[in-house]
This record gives structure tokens, sequence and C-alpha cells, in this order.
């Protein structure tokens, strides 16, 4: 298994958890890696299938998050999961649970302790396949599918620029000749942070409910647009009298993906967001949200040994110039009478292992490229090695990002090289090695570099 990730943090604000937002996004990415790498499962085609399994990995991780010069911490994940089929895959069931234990040295925590966290239930959902129904028991093709999902598993509407996370949900898709219509109605996870950093909540809870339409008729281009609607429904521990805290949301996005020429991929997404929410100081009258997105990304594939790839990627996510501290909280955020330009989303984007930005009030330019420089090799034939180079700016030059370090009022955040090597060393165990060095702009008063690194094994059973 390609490990998790887990890395560079920034420093608190007022009413902060624990973890900060880069903490968090690094996080993200651990779970990029196992939702690629691990959850390839093969199509179901006896009448019962069961199957089970997991794996166990370690990492090490030394990083400097622009606070302390040092960090250092060992992560160690045990995952198990099953899989139960029904019917030739009419029914499937699936479940995959998760016990970590962090180990920082001594000073280094983000807390007062080491922190052990689960057994809890990452994934786990039951799915209806009408298709396969009809095939197993009246021995029918239908021209026609319906898809029906009850569960926690993750959700993502167009490339996942606006959501792609994990959601307690119910989703409904419908498949006739070349077009997808997919229905959605969840809930977020009550452990997961939100993205609001000055609130002190119970659990986070926001609702979504949304449609995604796809286009999949042509050769090399699969279309697709959507509308998502979110909800606050969060309660905090300690109320107060002078600020009030929601924030709802719209969203309207559309896209494609596909390929421009032979091995010349692309996917691009555009999104406009609405809504409402509360400025700093706030207890009655909201403002009104308006915000947009942007993604762009090209990848060339080479047909030659090894397969290299390389790949160029923009993103954008709008800010407001009146958050001068968060771009995504309410306390020191949004001035009261004015519209919140600021893009709040829930989707992902990899923005770098060290910086790692939440996407908003941010320009983030990406160039990578990855190859097998020992294919065939008896040893080495699934080593890749691989470097993705960053540059960032702010959007609006006196508002804050994710990283409350950048207090100076300048656009310009700056760079970032990241390189990469994963190694499958038996179809059982595998390794990691995982470096990036962000260079801060002149919006850090500090501009130390700050330096991350991870070590990784993994071993599936």
């Amino acid at each position: 298994m390609v490990p998790i990730i887990l890395a560079g943090t920034s420093a608190p604000v007022l009413g902060q958890r624990p973890e900060p937002d880069a903490f968090l996004n690094q996080q993200r990415s651990i779970e990029e890696l196992v939702r690629t790498e691990r959850e390839k499962l093969s199509p179901l085609t006896e009448d019962f299938e069961f199957d089970y399994g997991g794996y166990y990995s370690f990492f090490l991780f030394l990083f400097d998050d622009g606070v302390n010069s040092s960090r250092t911490f060992r992560r160690h994940d045990l995952r198990l999961w099953t899989r139960m089929g029904f019917d030739k895959g009419a029914h499937e069931i699936y479940a995959r649970s998760r016990l970590s234990f962090i180990d920082f040295n001594p000073g280094d925590q983000y807390d007062d302790e080491d922190d052990v966290e689960g057994m809890n239930l990452e994934r786990g959902f039951y799915k209806f396949n009408l298709a396969k129904a009809m095939a197993a028991y009246q021995d029918r093709r239908i021209d026609y599918n319906v898809e029906f999902k009850i569960g926690r598993d993750l959700t993502e509407f167009g490339t996942g620029l606006v959501l792609s996370t994990p959601l307690d949900q119910v989703s409904l898709r419908w498949t006739f000749d070349d077009y997808e219509l997919t229905g959605l109605a969840g809930k977020t996870i009550g452990s997961s942070q939100d993205f609001d950093l000055s609130r002190n909540p119970e659990r986070t809870r926001r609702s979504f409910l949304g449609v995604e339409g796809r286009y999949r008729g042509s050769e090399r281009h699969e279309p697709f647009a959507y509308v998502l609607w979110q909800r606050d429904h969060i309660s905090d521990n300690i109320p107060t009298l002078v600020q009030n805290y929601d924030y709802d949301s719209f969203y309207a996005g559309i896209g494609s993906s596909g390929e421009l020429r032979t091995n010349l991929r692309y996917s691009t997404e555009l999104a406009f967001e609405t809504g409402q929410s509360y400025s700093t100081g706030a207890i009655r009258r909201k403002n009104n949200i308006s915000a947009w997105a942007w993604d762009f990304e090209l990848e060339y594939l080479f047909q030659s040994k090894g397969h290299p790839r390389a790949g160029i990627e923009y993103t954008f996510a709008s800010g407001d110039p009146d958050r001068i501290i968060s771009p995504t909280s309410t306390v020191g955020g949004n001035s009261s009478g004015f519209k919140d330009t600021s893009f709040i989303g829930f989707g992902y984007r990899d923005t770098g292992l060290s910086f790692a930005p939440r996407l908003s009030n941010v320009h983030v330019w990406r160039m990578g490229a990855s190859f097998f420089p020992l294919e065939g090799h008896k040893t080495f034939d699934r080593l890749e090695l691989g470097t993705n180079w960053f540059l960032y700016n702010k959007h609006h030059h006196n508002a804050g990002v994710s990283d409350p370090t950048a207090t100076i009022a300048s656009g310009w955040l700056g760079w970032e090289m990241d390189y990469y090597a994963n190694w499958s060393i038996t179809s059982d165990f595998s390794a990691t090695a995982r470096y990036g060095v962000f260079f801060p702009g002149k919006a850090f008063a500090d501009r130390t570099t700050r330096t991350y690194l991870l070590l990784g094994l993994t071993w599936s059973f």
C-alpha cells in the first residue's frame, strides 16, 4: 500500500483546535493514496462472495511548520476491512475500520498528549444494483440501471473541487444510454474537523443535498454539471452572546475531463458559490456569499519505457479583502455589511507537502513529473520516482490565507519543491519516502525555509 501522509502545520488562532489546516490537508493526502491504491476491488460475479483483509502502516514524520523549527512524530495505522456480495453483485456490503496511534516527541504535539484514534468506522455501506439484480433474478438485461447506496463513503461531485469528502449518505444513481444522473443526501461525519477554526463545536454537523449530471457519449470528453446545497447545523460547546455562527452555502459547477488528443489528458471544473454567512461580531444580520473557484489540469503520458508522465495544473479560489485574519473562520473573518467573497468548499487538491494551504484566497500553480526508472528489473520494477513544484500567490494581497503566519500584506506567498519515491517491494509490502521544502515569500515575516520529511512502510495481509 502507498502510505498515509501527515505533515506541516501552521500557528493556532483564537479558538482553534489542535490540528491546523495544513496538518489536516496533508492528512487528507493519506486518504487519497488509500483510495487510489487500496480500493480497487474486483467485480462481484458469484452468487455469494466474502472477502476480508487489512494493512498496517508505520510512518515517521519530521517537519517545520513555521511555528516550531522541528516537530517529530510517529504514526501507526491498522485498517481492517470486509466485503460481502450477494446474487452476482446485486447486493454489496462493505466495511473498513481504522485504529491509529500518534506518538509525538516531547513538546512537539499540538495538544497535551499523544493520541489513540479508534477503532473507528472509516467506510461502511450497503449498495444495490438494479441491472445485476434483474440479471440474477430474471435473467434479463435492461438498457438502464439504478444504483442505491446508503452508509459512510467518500463522496465526490465533478472533479472534486467543491465536494470530495467522506459523508454519511444516501445516494441514487440513474444511468440511461450515455447519460448519468446522481442524487445525494448526506451529512458530515461528526468527528471530522470543521473549516471554521474559531468555533468550539460539540460535533461537526453539516448537511448536503445535491444533483449531478454527466454525459458519457463522447469518445474523448465527459462533461458534467451539478448543484449542491450545504446547511450548517453545528451546535457550539460554549455559546456566546456577541457572535453568531452559521454558514449556509449553495454551489453550481460545470466541467469536463477526458483527452484533448492521444495521451494528452485534461480535467477542468468551474464552480460558483452563493449563500449566507455571519460576519465577525455579528449576532443578527447575515452577509451574502458570492465566490468562485476554478481548476484546470493537463497531463501527458509518454509511450516509452518507464511510463513517464508530466503535468501542469492551475487552481484558483477567490478571497475576500475584509478577511484579514482568516479566509474561512467567522471570528476574524468578513466585515459586517459586505459581501463574503471568500470561497469555502469541501473538496480536495494537492497543494504541496509542506505549505499545503486550504483553497481560499489563493492561486496555486503546479508542475510535476514521475516515472519508473528501473521498469523490468526483478527487484525495482515498481519503484516510482516523482516531483511536484508549486507557486503560491494570494487573490487579495491584504487578506489572510489558511496559514496565519502569513501576516504581511503581500500577494507573494512563496514556492515549494516536493520529491517522492513509492516502491512496491512485493504484493504485500511497500515503502515510501517524501521530501518537501517550502520557501516563504514576502507575505511571511519569518522567511526561513520549511522542510518536510516522511518515511513509511506498509504491510498488507
